[in-house]
């Protein structure tokens, strides 16, 4: 599906939508000058780390584009914001509540929700907060690595306003270098606030 500004996706890749939101989502795209560099591999699951984390306008930036484009996303938000106001709209955005405080169990839930469907695109940020932190948190690479699925890196370049979208990344085992190789996808990118 997606919008004249997107590229589409392939068959296997879990979509969501009709013209009318994937109009509207590269309606905002395009009014605020951002465009796509790259597709989203064709697959049924896969987990997506987007970086560099910044701003809270990385989220209705991050929803225009998954509209855009009739990507059905899952992504994790912080259970408080799952209330009676905020909570109905969230999950119909993709999303599930998860509790920090026990970080392991959000890998083995996140595991679990990947084996018990057939498509599931996981976006996560790896850097875990909007705050400029000096490594990324692994909890992304454990949930590829557990889950047997592949890890797509996107960055959002705010210097550029581009949308770049890399290519399918099997990890394999080895986390140091494989978070080396993901990082030098995201080295010259801006986020929306230096850090």
């Amino acid at each position: 599906m997606g919008s004249e500004i997107a590229p589409e996706l392939g068959a296997a890749t879990p979509q969501r939508g009709n013209a009318l939101s994937a109009g509207l989502g590269g309606w905002a795209l395009r009014l605020s000058g951002w465009r796509f560099d790259g597709a989203i591999p064709n697959v049924a699951k896969g987990v997506v780390i987007v970086a560099p984390h910044t701003s809270n306008w990385d989220f209705p930036l991050g929803v225009a584009a998954m509209f855009a484009l009739g990507l059905r996303a899952v992504y994790l938000g912080k259970h408080t914001l799952f209330n009676r106001v905020l909570g109905p709209t969230m999950r119909w955005l993709g999303g599930v509540p998860v509790n920090r405080s026990s970080p392991g169990g959000v890998v083995t839930e996140t595991v679990r929700l990947f084996n018990e469907r057939e498509k599931m695109i996981l976006v996560l940020s790896p850097e875990g907060t909007r705050s400029a932190v000096e490594r990324w948190k692994t909890g992304f690479y454990r949930i590829a690595v557990e889950a047997g699925v592949p890890i797509i890196p996107v960055a959002f370049d705010w210097g550029l306003r581009r949308i770049r979208i890399g290519n399918c990344f099997e990890p394999t085992g080895d986390v140091a270098g494989d978070l080396e190789v993901l990082g030098a996808f995201y080295a010259d990118v801006e986020g929306r606030r230096r850090g």
